[in-house]
Formats: C-alpha cells, structure tokens, sequence
C-alpha cells in the first residue's frame, strides 16, 4: 500500500525535510527486527540508541552520519573455530539500520559495553533559532516635546506630494 502526500505539500512551505523523511520511510523494504534496539529520552534535548549486538566488537562497528540519517552497520569477521556448531541462537550476519535525525540533532558520542552498543544523540539548536527576549524601552517626553513632534507630523502631511512625469 502506498500513500501519495503530494497535495500536502502543495500547499506546505518548508516543510520539505519532512517529505523527504516520509517519503524515505515508504520506500524503505520491510525492516528486519536485527539487531534489537531501545531509544531512550534521557533528557529535555538528549537521547540515547542502545542496539544489543553480541558476538560484534567495536571494530566490527562502523557509525555514519549523513544527510540527517545515522547508519549503524556491522561487518562479520572471519569465523572463528568453534568446533560443531548444534544450536546457533547468537546471530552473527552483517546488518545495517537506519535512523532518520531531525534538524539541529548531532551524534555526541558512542561506547560498547557487554554487547551493548550506546549511541547517544543530542538536539543542539543554534543561537539564531533560540527563543529571545527583546527589551522594551520606556520613552519618557514632556508635554513640550509632544506637541512639537505632533507639529511635525502635521507638517510633513499638509505638503503636497510632488509627482515625476515620465515622457513617453
């Protein structure tokens, strides 16, 4: 089943991120549930990804980020001599998973521990899209000063507007 959000966007501006994250999301096959991973909020701005991948060391990880998509993937090294294999339940295949960022969200750091991986995520907004507060000014004026500025305005109102005729 596939959804066409193209009248949506006709009439959204700015939205274009937005599109491309859901239109990535519809293309994307069937995700396999390997390897399992929680997303935890540990903070107002601050998120962690731990994947469980056994039987995987740090070297066998590789983190990319790109285009606002963090890619974990992991590479098999050579089989090690375990003598006869009778019950495989440690999964040892090549995976790749896919994590769409948001705006602003920046990949602090990564650290494996008993067949943990931790990924943490922070949403970092720039000083120009933070919130600010303008100060406003009390003006102070006489009643003096008042009269003379609404003088002022009446003069400039009363001029006759001069018009540039253009010769064709």
């Amino acid at each position: 089943m596939s959804y066409d959000f193209t009248p949506l966007f006709r009439t959204a501006i700015g939205f274009d991120r937005l599109a491309q994250v859901m239109d990535s999301a519809a293309r994307s096959p069937g995700n396999s549930s390997f390897p399992p991973y929680d997303i935890a909020k540990t903070g107002s701005d601050s998120y962690t990804l731990t994947m469980a991948i056994a039987g995987f060391g740090p070297e066998d990880i590789e983190l990319v980020v790109q285009d606002n998509t963090l890619v974990v993937s992991g590479r098999v090294n050579a089989p090690q001599d375990e003598g006869e294999i009778l019950h495989r339940g440690i999964a040892r295949r090549a995976f790749e998973r896919r994590f769409a960022l948001a705006d602003h969200v920046e990949v602090t750091g990564a650290e494996m521990n008993n067949g943990l991986l931790r990924i943490t995520v922070q949403q970092i907004i720039p000083e120009a899209l933070k919130p600010r507060r303008i100060p406003v000014k009390t003006v102070s004026t006489t009643p003096e000063e008042r009269a003379v500025t609404t003088e002022q305005k009446n003069q400039v109102s009363q001029q006759p507007q001069q018009s540039i005729a253009t010769a064709a």
